[in-house]
């Protein structure tokens, strides 16, 4: 198989993945963390930010194939289903340089890089539903809370939730040595 369609059917698997995580019940509503965010944060640090982009957005996708869009407006649902998944893959920006801290066996530098990655994809993430918050699902707040604080609330928890999720991960499988689940051949 070339190297180019393995990247294809692993951006597929790891969407997958993520959608499949995606189902574990939400135990505190909005508020909870994103359990898919850790295969597309591990697979954009394998295959870089193209794949991860790809991969955000097949994942994207599969909400719509599996009911799981909650839709108020086309807008909304372009940023919260697309915009906001296909970000995941930014973290792929800092594939090379983590590789690299892998492949050095420099395990404290690699898990600074891929918690960056995970910052700034996560960070992006967030910002989109943040965004969608306000401009959508302000209507919600409770009376007398504003639009802007009550997305900021409902998707800063939700976002930090995601981000210590994630960055937990990464420590734990880049101190096992996981060199073959982030390096390719």
């Amino acid at each position: 198989m070339s190297k180019n369609l393995n990247a294809l059917v692993e951006a597929a698997i790891f969407a997958a993945l993520a959608m499949v995580l995606s189902f574990i019940p939400d135990f505190a509503n909005w508020f909870s963390p994103s359990f898919g965010a850790i295969p597309l944060i591990v697979f954009s640090l394998r295959r870089g930010p193209k794949y991860g982009l790809l991969a955000g957005l097949l994942w994207g996708l599969m909400h719509f194939i599996f009911g799981k869009v909650y839709y108020l407006a086309f807008s909304q649902v372009l940023i919260e289903y697309i915009l906001a998944f296909v970000s995941m893959g930014l973290a792929g920006i800092f594939a090379q340089s983590f590789q690299a801290a892998i492949r050095s066996k420099e395990s404290k530098k690699a898990i600074c890089l891929g918690s960056l990655a995970s910052l700034l994809a996560v960070g992006i993430r967030y910002f989109w539903h943040f965004l969608a918050g306000v401009i959508f699902w302000g209507s919600y707040a409770p009376k007398g809370m504003s639009a802007l604080w009550y997305s900021f609330s409902v998707n800063g928890i939700a976002g930090s939730s995601t981000l210590i999720l994630v960055i937990v991960s990464l420590i734990l499988l880049v101190s096992a040595q996981a060199n073959r689940l982030f390096l390719t051949k």
